[in-house]
């Protein structure tokens, strides 16, 4: 049974929501303020995804998921918003979430993004498909723990950047466009105009080259998009 957290203040939405949840047979629980969603959040035990309202008292959901992100917490996150435009949805992921809904909304696609979030969070761990681990380099990507290893060190990852480096292992060798990524790891329009692709790459270079400056795994193809050479 996944553990779920809902961080809405409005109260009848909260109320139905967990109760849908409950009835899909999801063990809910329910807060209402920023700052005391994020203490929950810090402290066991852990939950499996949050349903987070943007806008909040106290804190709104972009400082929480910040927040939790900078402390190493990289819970599979669904933004809600009133808030729909496509630079809307590009904040919300930029800032580490995993999925973002704009209100009004349909309790049906409310469960759906969940069921759709926590599949999406299983391929990414790997158990389906034999990835669970990855080299890159003198990088070992532990794709089932979301953690890269290169020498001492362990990096973290989050839902996203575990699902884009999981879409690039799997089309090694071969170049994936950014409208690929955008479809099949963000779950948005291929035609959605962001440079959220180019900074996660950033991110994932910092992890697995040595110099992120003159990479020589995750490369860049100009005009095309990325390939990543093992």
């Amino acid at each position: 049974m996944a553990r779920l957290l809902v961080v809405e203040d409005e109260a009848h939405l909260a109320t139905g929501i967990k109760f849908n949840l409950e009835l899909e047979g999801y063990d809910v629980e329910v807060i209402g303020d920023g700052a005391a969603a994020l203490a929950r959040l810090l402290r066991p035990p852990a939950f499996d995804l949050v349903i987070l309202d943007v806008m909040l008292p106290g804190l709104d959901g972009f400082e929480i998921v910040e927040s939790l992100r900078k402390s190493g917490n990289y819970v599979a996150t669904l933004m809600l918003t009133a808030k729909s435009l496509p630079e809307d949805v590009v904040q919300g992921l930029e800032s580490g979430a995993d999925d973002y809904l704009a209100k009004p909304f349909d309790l049906t696609v409310l469960l759906a993004r969940v069921k759709g979030l926590l599949r999406r969070r299983d391929w990414a761990r790997g158990p389906g498909d034999g990835l669970e681990r990855a080299a890159i380099g003198d990088s070992e990507v532990d794709f089932a723990g979301f953690e890269i290893r290169r020498g001492g060190e362990v990096q973290k990852l989050t839902l996203l950047e575990a699902m884009l480096l999981k879409l690039l292992v799997q089309k090694a060798g071969r170049v994936v466009t950014k409208a690929e990524i955008l479809e099949k790891v963000w779950n948005i329009s291929p035609d959605t105009q962001t440079r959220a692709v180019d900074n996660f790459v950033m991110r994932l270079r910092r992890y697995v080259e040595r110099d992120p400056r003159e990479p020589k795994h995750l490369l860049t193809v100009r005009g095309a998009g990325y390939r990543l050479e093992l």
